[in-house]
């Protein structure tokens, strides 16, 4: 075997290999003869047939099976040889192979960079937190409160207000047709919780039980549903029944009906799940004021193969989003090019990035063990009280979930072992800052995206065992 190099520019790289006729015919002959001693031949027994007749009727298959097995092994040992760390599989094309004369393939691939990590001391970030101020417990409190309240049925003549519960019966029509899912009956209705269309509930605000009202509406540009989107519609709605809440008192009774002993337990609990979801927050944004010092501070070439499969991926990712009406209003104002520019640097940061924590972890010997697993798999049980059977028997039943959580783990266990040698300056914020991400990646198109403070607050306000209502099952999960 000859292996001549080709061409070797930054990291591709590309090398021709020659098998000689004679060596290619040695091994076909050589696994001919095995055959020889185990096959059967009608009018022979097994392995007493002549071996011309095998390699007459096994010659084609035999040879395509040598093929294989000498450019995996040439593969093998290219990459040995020339102490190479391809980026992905190495392409293969076979430039002569005929019945006489010698074999000749050449052997294309990215080379991995090689990257010197130096020292992190020199790394300075502030490590921004926030105190939980008594006046976000009491927010919190009340939305708990809110969401617990009772309702009545209103039995005076008067009309519906703000916070309200209307019960109704309506159809959707556009342009005088009814259209699918835009029909309803005995639909409770919070006038004000923004749950239906924009606008919507606003006309019902001022109405009574039995009135029928046509409420009219114009759907969002955005609008899940193409083939309403932006239109404008028209619901015939009859309010049924109206009803109130009753005031929620908050005592040691109602601490008891959330599983807490006290008033003041309830408060800690509350207290500690925003605590947590600041502690988040912060760490969120710790890392990605990390993630951008080491951008800045480390400039080597990455492989063109594993950024035009990043790209890929983002590029997915937006075109699903577009075709299901999710793009935000600055994604919608930008051309295809500039959002494609973009998204083609993204790719570039997440590759550079990705192989630079590599190395990292490589050097510092940092490794995913069962009982990090076995952590994160508790943890995310954690986020379905009452369901955590649930979560730990999708994971045992689904290996390939198990396996999707060790990327990330192996990515925070090097960010943390980075984050213990750099410079760390501690500074209180106010929440709006905390949640404040400047230029922060969205969904699609960035490496990690800021936590929604919506969200956060709704997980914060509930104690410990209000979040055993229902919520979605384990196996919606996925796979940073």
């Amino acid at each position: 075997m000859n292996i001549t190099e080709l061409k070797s520019e930054g990291l591709k790289k590309e090398y021709k290999v020659t098998v000689s006729a004679q060596e290619f015919d040695k091994e076909v002959d050589a696994k001919i003869n095995a055959i020889a001693k185990t096959v059967k031949l009608p009018g022979f027994r097994a392995g007493k047939a002549p071996v011309s007749m095998i390699k007459q009727k096994y010659a084609a298959s035999v040879r395509g099976e040598v093929l294989e097995d000498i450019v995996q092994k040439s593969t093998d040992e290219l990459i040995k040889d020339k102490k190479l760390r391809p980026a992905m599989m190495p392409d293969v094309k076979i430039t002569s192979f005929k019945e006489e004369g010698d074999m000749e393939f050449v052997i294309s691939l990215e080379n991995l960079p090689e990257i010197k990590t130096g020292d992190f001391a020199n790394i300075k970030l502030d490590k921004f937190m926030a105190e939980v101020a008594p006046e976000e417990v009491d927010k919190a409190l009340n939305y708990i409160a809110q969401s617990r309240r009772e309702r009545t049925k209103v039995t005076e003549d008067r009309a519906a207000k703000k916070g309200d519960t209307t019960v109704i019966d309506f159809v959707g029509s556009v342009d005088g047709e009814e259209f699918q899912g835009g029909k309803g009956n005995n639909y409770p209705l919070e006038l004000g919780s923004g749950s239906f269309i924009p606008g919507f509930e606003d006309q019902l605000i001022g109405k009574k039980a039995g009135d029928k009202v046509d409420v009219k509406v114009t759907f969002p540009e955005n609008y899940h549903a193409k083939n309403l989107a932006g239109k404008d519609a028209v619901f015939a709605v009859e309010i049924k029944e109206l009803m109130e809440p009753k005031e929620v008192k908050l005592d040691d009774e109602f601490a008891k009906s959330l599983g807490e002993e006290s008033m003041e337990k309830v408060r800690e609990v509350i207290a500690g799940r925003i605590k947590g979801d600041y502690e988040q927050a912060s760490r969120m944004k710790l890392k990605k004021a990390l993630l951008d010092a080491l951008d800045n501070a480390y400039n080597f070439e990455v492989p063109e193969n594993l950024v035009d499969a990043e790209f890929k991926s983002i590029v997915s990712q937006y075109e699903q989003a577009k075709k299901n009406n999710q793009l935000d209003a600055e994604d919608l104002a930008k051309s295809e090019d500039a959002i494609k520019e973009e998204y083609k640097n993204i790719a570039i940061r997440r590759v550079k990035l990705g192989l630079l924590l590599s190395e990292v972890g490589k050097e510092a010997k940092i490794s995913v063990e069962p009982d990090d697993v076995n952590k994160a798999i508790m943890d995310e049980a954690r986020k379905y009280p009452g369901q955590e059977k649930a979560v730990f028997d999708f994971y045992l039943k689904n290996k390939q979930a198990v396996e999707s959580l060790k990327a990330p783990i192996f990515e925070e266990k090097i960010v943390d072992h980075i984050l213990s040698q750099v410079s760390l300056n501690e500074k209180i914020v106010s929440v709006e800052d905390l949640y404040k991400f400047d230029d922060e990646v969205k969904t699609a198109k960035k490496a990690k995206t800021a936590p929604k403070k919506e969200a956060k607050a709704e997980k914060a306000e509930k104690p410990a065992k209000e979040t055993k209502a229902k919520k979605e099952t384990a196996e919606k999960k996925k796979t940073a």
